[in-house]
């Protein structure tokens, strides 16, 4: 195993916390939805669940930094956990199952930071996935009882299985003619949203996915877990990584044609 063991132990931890919290309130019908200054819907679970997560990790992990949605960043120093208490908020106050909470570890490295644990637990879906940088993806109810994850082997973009988020993101950024043609190109197209779509191209049923305007919290889990499942992880403009404020997952034999269609 890699030296990151403990910590996804820990991540582990954290995500059995938030998931007890966020289901308890999961289509209660007295939920608390507020809108944030940038027009997204923030309920009282993200907040109790990142609330938690952040109390956990103060008391196992104090000398770590962590950035989260609903409170930002705290601390400093080469280690910073990143947090996003519910990815699929919208989902979660309409009582769509799919969301998930999204815990990772990053590590300060030349250039800025790198994800090296990632775990995407979706209790309202019964899965959850995760990686650990050196040691693999995996998907099953814990530690112990889990399936190894391998991307798939497409290798033509008229026989791959395509998943977005949603066609505004892309027409606001110019770049709706590009992913027209991509998704008349593809075998399917399907906009699962979210986190679901990466953490199918980690399982090997989706080929290729990419979203036009993320940030750094909607990513950071992903990136290990489809790299150690064999895939790449850029933003739209090649870039490795969580870093580019958009997203681009493929099995790394689609990738290079896929952002051919998708760069600014």
């Amino acid at each position: 195993m890699s030296d990151y063991h403990d910590d996804l132990r820990l991540a582990h931890v954290l995500a059995d916390a938030a998931d007890a919290a966020t289901m308890d309130r999961f289509k209660a019908l007295d939920l608390k939805v507020e809108t944030k200054p940038d027009m997204t819907p923030v309920s009282e679970a993200d907040k109790a669940a990142e609330e938690l997560i952040r109390g956990h990790l103060q008391r196992a992990r104090p000398r770590d930094a962590v950035l989260g949605e609903e409170f930002g960043a705290e601390g400093t120093g080469p280690r910073r956990w990143v947090i996003d208490p519910i990815d699929g908020t919208k989902n979660y106050v309409r009582g769509v199952p799919v969301w998930a909470t999204l815990i990772s570890l990053t590590v300060q490295v030349e250039g800025g930071f790198e994800p090296v644990v990632g775990v995407v637990s979706a209790p309202a879906l019964g899965r959850r996935w995760w990686a650990a940088k050196g040691s693999g993806a995996f998907t099953g109810r814990s530690l112990l009882s889990a399936s190894r994850l391998q991307v798939s082997r497409v290798g033509r973009i008229e026989d791959a299985s395509f998943a977005y988020s949603s066609l505004s993101g892309w027409e606001e950024r110019g770049l709706l003619p590009g992913f027209l043609d991509l998704t008349r190109d593809c075998w399917r197209t399907r906009g699962y949203g979210d986190f679901w779509p990466y953490m199918m191209v980690a399982e090997g049923s989706v080929d290729i996915c990419a979203e036009p305007e993320l940030s750094l919290w909607d990513m950071a889990a992903n990136v290990v877990i489809v790299e150690e499942a064999g895939g790449r992880f850029t933003g739209l403009d090649g870039r490795p990584g969580p870093h580019s404020g958009d997203a681009a997952a493929s099995n790394g034999l689609l990738h290079d044609e896929l952002l051919g269609y998708l760069r600014t």
